[in-house]
């Protein structure tokens, strides 16, 4: 081993004067970048978009719960800059990759974000650069994907170059956590590696947990978001099944939590959304076949929450027909909400667009209200709503529909005010109850 390379390395991640490469820089890499601007790195920000490296050079704020000051401060310091150039990869001293992994049409894992920027990093790749994956991803990729593309490059991983996988925790929006206060896994298949790495994060976040390998820490990151997925499939079943019964699930669960043991409550909802919960399971569903193993728990719970969209597209057409007799044909709508969950400005996989695609796919005109969305960005699924624009939510806007779907439970919402003047609301969020709200003209679903 050539053991001054590894030192040079972890000498200038312990000091502080390492330079650091963040690629990607959406909900993940913008806060990783500043949370090690603050660590004392200089960071080096590297995206495709170059009309998202233009607004984060400029100082705005392209994430709304983000402090774009903190931003700016970091900028004009000279500690962080965002660039499309990415032949500048060899600048850094360690390089996170946080781009995304979705799934084909197929639901089958989408690896090319991950395969272009491992080669991106080999064409610039020089001896004892630390490369770690933070995208998620089944066990097993960042040793057999992403270790061969570098090492195609020259070197040998744990000897002139290192690598390890430490997987994104960001909650957007979450006020209770954030990117300093989140524990960090690290794993790695060399102690090099997991030493440079774990270096690297001790000096960004308060607590890193060292795992024996990438596959582990890769296996656990799948783990979390199969366990949550599981869970809210379980109640969305249950809504269904208490539904039926004349129960309000809502009531239920809420009973169920005063247990302070053995129970964890989870919501139901209009379908998942977000790129985690949607997504990761099917990762390990997909590398599972590869063993001859069938992961039937995990799919089934994929299908219970996949189908949810088209529960409440069927109630909504029943309560329409139940209060005027016309169903959804011909039926004006306004979706409160388009993004994936309360209070952010993120719509990835968000159930809302699948939903104002059945809704209209019926024979009704859907328009929407979220005061995080002025506007519906482009979408791979859902080009179609690209350019579409919020409406005003007034009186006369809400006396225009006639029916009003609640997909996203924001607190900027004037709920007291959609109670008022909407004719017909279907709530799959409990938006209403939940505040003390009685609407006669409310429904849940």
């Amino acid at each position: 081993m050539t053991t001054g390379i590894f030192e040079q390395t972890l000498d200038r991640l312990e000091n502080g004067t390492a330079t650091v490469g963040i690629i990607g820089l959406g909900y993940v890499g913008l806060p990783l970048a500043l949370a090690c601007v603050k660590a004392g790195y200089t960071v080096i920000g590297f995206d495709v978009n170059p009309a998202r490296v233009d607004a984060i050079n400029g100082g705005e704020q392209v994430i709304s719960y983000l402090d774009p000051q903190e931003m700016r401060d970091a900028i004009a310091a000279g500690k962080f800059e965002a660039t499309t150039d990415f032949s500048r990869l060899g600048e850094g001293d360690a390089l996170s990759i946080c781009v995304p992994t979705p799934l084909t049409r197929n639901r089958d894992p989408d690896l090319s974000y991950v395969v272009n920027t491992a080669e991106m990093i080999a064409k610039t790749l020089r001896p004892g650069q630390l490369v770690v994956l933070e995208s998620t991803t089944w066990p097993g990729t960042t040793r057999e994907v992403v270790q061969p593309v570098l090492e195609e490059a020259g070197g040998i991983v744990g000897e002139t170059l290192f690598l390890a996988f430490s997987p994104e925790r960001e909650d957007p929006g979450n006020k209770s956590f954030n990117t300093k206060t989140i524990p960090k896994l690290v794993g790695a298949d060399d102690p090099q590696s997991r030493k440079l790495a774990e270096t690297f994060y001790g000096k960004t976040v308060a607590q890193v947990v060292p795992v024996n390998s990438a596959a582990v820490a890769e296996a656990a990151k799948l783990t979390e978001n199969i366990f949550r997925a599981v869970n809210i499939a379980l109640v969305n079943e249950l809504k269904l099944v208490y539904s039926e019964m004349g129960i309000d699930v809502w009531e239920v669960i809420a009973a169920a939590a005063t247990k302070p043991f053995g129970y964890q409550a989870f919501y139901p909802g209009p379908g998942l959304g977000g790129h985690c919960i949607p997504i990761d399971p099917f990762y390990l569903t997909w590398k599972a076949r590869e063993y001859g193993v069938e992961s039937r728990f995990i799919e089934l719970a994929g299908f219970v929450n996949t189908s949810m969209p088209r529960y409440v597209v069927d109630n909504l057409a029943r309560a329409l027909n139940a209060q005027s007799g016309k169903g959804l044909k011909g039926a004006r709508v306004l979706m409160l909400g388009v993004a994936y969950k309360s209070d952010v400005d993120d719509l990835r996989e968000s159930p809302s667009l699948t939903l104002i695609d059945m809704v209209e796919a019926q024979g009704a005109t859907c328009d929407f209200h979220d005061p995080h969305i002025p506007v519906v960005p482009q979408t791979r699924e859902h080009a179609n709503l690209s350019g579409r624009k919020s409406v005003a939510l007034d009186p006369q806007t809400l006396a225009g529909y006639d029916a009003v779907l609640i997909a996203t439970d924001h607190a900027a919402v004037d709920y007291d005010l959609v109670a008022k003047h909407a004719k017909l609301i279907v709530d799959t969020r409990n938006a209403l109850a939940k505040r003390g709200i009685d609407a006669p003209q409310a429904v849940k679903a």
